[in-house]
């Protein structure tokens, strides 16, 4: 996109004018709208129409999946929908104003307000539906809304779904307005041309499965419970459409960098590189943000493009009950007045309850069954939860499938606490306590095998009370960077065990680019259970700069035929100049860390003489280091997991999520004090023994120790008390 909210300027005046008001025709705004809506819902529907029609015919292949799994449904498709609209219509009256001037349009000239404000109403892209008068329903003081709008009475769409990721620092494109830098390969930055981040990837993070190391202190569980957390906060959509709006080329048959397609190309060296006549992986740009109508000016930053975040930014377990009003009562059982969610009427768990099925036509987990031949799961499709991401892999799907079932347990002992109860109050009241499992577990357990005890006590120690003054949208960096730290504590296995936590012989841990979308193993090979024990079981793998990422995903991402698979280590680095984040050095700079210049320096950063090395030769200077890949090259800070880079932005994140949320555990007024001294106590070992059929499990799940020295029979695990949640019922 050139210019997503910006570009519009009438040069109709002599040079000593050209600061002039833009003057657009209402005709002239309302003729570019149409033209453009026209453009855009047919390329929306050829996408439908190709999506269905491969997905009929068994023929996806792996880029189809990730656009699938990116793709916004809902109200964040109506927002994707009219940013498109918008973007259409400013390059449509761009180009007509330039043919009038016969030269290019300065890109710093911008629409008046008032027209922005017309292009607004007439494509949509400005908020549809008002924030409610937060000073109004008392509810709001007890429950969160689905979308988290009016957690701050006064900014009412800080951290909502469907608002833009924060900038902590501006962003860098190679117009400064839109385009990656890289999209001219041949464009110097810091006078050195950016490496393919292909090149990258072989150069730096292969690892093959024999190489990998396993951690000798945390678990498997950390990884996934990272991917869990994540779902929780961030998910930033793709536009629908697969082909080019201004030459109708389809991104998945060309290798050409035309909106919405930037491929990653493939080196020459590569051995992917000529085969089947590929010279490039496709790559899909995020969708571009609207705004959110908040933020001073309708669209935010208006010369800038910005990335939409579709789901709230709080720890509110919304991968469980969804983001949005309408997704977040299809989950529920509304059958009965009970309070519960629903749940599978075609199978169970040994009895116990697993996730509905989706009724999407583009069902990929039936399709992928089809594709790789699992004869007694071809019909079997995918998973629904309140996070479309919950298929990716079996480990996932599992953590989905256990907090479902504690929602229902903690719903039905409410009942009997609470018999007088109606199932609205039920549902809120277990859900309100599923948030507070969420952000005590996340902070008291995880984030320290992460970020380390020194940023822990700089940053998240003791709680400070909520501060209406931040803002704890998610920034940019942290969902597209900083948490895709984990994607280097990735076992090439799903790991499978048996009741005395050895291999599963009956069924042996799949690799894991097997385990992606495969719901039929969940119910067709073991159910929760054993998947459970291998992720608290086993251990995580290892980061260390000989060995990061398993060419399970760095080769293997998505493969289920012999089409191209994608490289998730490419993505990350393609994805952060899509979204046009600053270089390593430039975030260095902002958690005030020192910036390496040269070999030397970098080493000195780095540890490590032969890492720094291999970076320079690919980047030429070390302010070019993509900021992921410079950020999971540091050697990990004291008792983390991630270096000194990821553990302040990770730990700047959680410390805006914890102090601008009102509705924080520990902020007065939001739970009593007795509610608060139970959910001190909330456990993930006892949330795994209430709700699966395991019977001994690690106390803490996120240490790694063999099951002779330390595990604890679930009967030894204190329950958690909800007798603080009874109502003291005056007669």
């Amino acid at each position: 996109m050139r210019g997503f909210l910006c570009l519009i300027a009438l040069y109709l005046c002599s040079k000593n004018h050209v600061n002039a008001e833009p003057h657009l025709s209402r005709d002239a705004i309302e003729k570019a709208v149409i033209e453009a809506k026209t453009m855009v819902d047919s390329a929306y529907e050829y996408s439908r129409r190709v999506s269905v029609e491969r997905v009929r015919r068994n023929s996806v292949n792996p880029s189809d999946i990730l656009r699938l799994v990116k793709q916004p449904t809902g109200q964040t498709r109506n927002a994707v929908r009219a940013a498109d609209y918008m973007d259409n219509a400013v390059k449509i009256i761009k180009r007509s104003l330039e043919r009038r001037a016969k030269r290019s349009i300065n890109a710093t000239d911008l629409i008046s307000e008032e027209n922005l404000q017309v292009l607004a109403a007439l494509t949509g892209c400005s908020p549809k539906h008002h924030a409610p008068n937060c000073m109004i329903s008392s509810d709001l003081n007890k429950f969160r809304t689905a979308t988290s709008v009016c957690n701050n009475r006064y900014n009412t769409r800080w951290g909502a779904a469907n608002t833009p990721f924060a900038r902590w620092l501006p962003a860098e494109y190679q117009d400064a307005i839109s385009l990656p830098i890289g999209w001219d390969p041949d464009l110097k930055i810091n006078k050195k041309l950016l490496p393919l981040v292909r090149e990258v990837s072989n150069n730096i993070l292969r690892t093959a499965n024999a190489d990998v190391e396993s951690d000798p202190l945390y678990t498997h569980m950390v990884t996934i419970f990272g991917q869990w957390t994540d779902h929780d906060l961030t998910f930033t959509p793709h536009s629908p459409v697969i082909r080019s709006y201004s030459n109708g080329i389809d991104c998945d048959k060309s290798c050409e960098r035309t909106e919405p397609c930037f491929p990653i190309q493939i080196p020459k060296q590569d051995p992917r590189f000529g085969k089947n006549s590929v010279k490039c992986i496709p790559f899909f740009r995020s969708a571009a943000a609207c705004g959110s109508g908040n933020f001073g000016h309708v669209f935010g930053a208006s010369t800038v493009r910005q990335q939409m975040n579709g789901i709230t930014a709080f720890l509110d377990v919304g991968q469980v009950y969804g983001s949005e009003d309408a997704k977040a009562r299809s989950l529920r059982d509304l059958t009965s007045d009970k309070g519960l969610m629903r749940v599978n009427t075609n199978y169970t768990d040994n009895k116990r309850e697993l996730l509905p099925f989706s009724s999407m036509v583009t069902n990929m987990c039936a399709t992928r069954a089809r594709i790789t031949n699992e004869k007694k799961a071809k019909e079997v499709p995918c998973f629904l939860a309140g996070d479309e991401r919950s298929n990716e892999n079996i480990a996932l799907t599992s953590l989905h499938t256990l907090f479902l079932r504690e929602h229902n347990r903690l719903a039905r002992a409410l009942a009997v606490l609470n018999p007088h109860w109606n199932g609205e109050r039920l549902y809120q009241e277990a859900r309100k306590i599923m948030g507070g499992y969420s952000q005590v577990i996340t902070f008291r357990d995880y984030l320290l095998h992460i970020v380390g005890p020194d940023y822990i006590a700089s940053h998240l120690s003791t709680y400070p009370g909520y501060d209406e003054n931040v803002d704890p949208s998610i920034a940019n960096v942290f969902a597209t960077a900083a948490y895709r730290f984990a994607h280097l504590m990735v076992q090439p296995f799903m790991f499978r065990l048996n009741e005395q936590y050895q291999e599963n012989t009956a069924y042996p841990s799949p690799l894991l680019h097997k385990a992606f979308f495969a719901p039929w193993r969940i119910i067709f090979e073991g159910g929760l259970d054993p998947i459970i024990r291998g992720l608290v079981g086993r251990q995580a793998k290892l980061n260390t700069q000989k060995s990061m990422m398993s060419d399970e995903l760095r080769d293997r991402l998505f493969k289920f035929t012999s089409e191209l698979a994608l490289d998730l280590a490419a993505l990350n680095m393609q994805r952060g100049r899509d979204h046009g984040l600053p270089g390593y050095n430039k975030w260095r700079k902002f958690c005030g860390l020192s910036q390496p210049k040269n070999k030397k320096a970098l080493s000195r950063v780095l540890k490590s003489n032969n890492l720094a090395k291999k970076l320079l030769e690919l980047y030429g200077t070390p302010a070019n280091i993509d900021v992921w890949m410079g950020g999971v090259s540091e050697p990990f800070v004291r008792g983390g997991r991630v270096g000194p880079l990821f553990a302040c932005l990770i730990a700047t994140q959680f410390q805006r999520i914890r102090t601008g949320d009102r509705l924080w555990w520990e902020n007065k007024g939001v739970f009593t004090k007795t509610q608060r001294d139970s959910l001190k106590d909330a456990s993930l070992a006892r949330i795994i023994c209430d709700n699966t059929g395991i019977t001994d499990v690690p106390a803490q799940p996120f240490q790694y120790a063999s099951r002779k020295s330390s595990y604890t029979n679930c009967t030894d695990i204190p329950t958690f008390d909800l007798s603080p949640w009874k109502d003291r019922i005056i007669k």
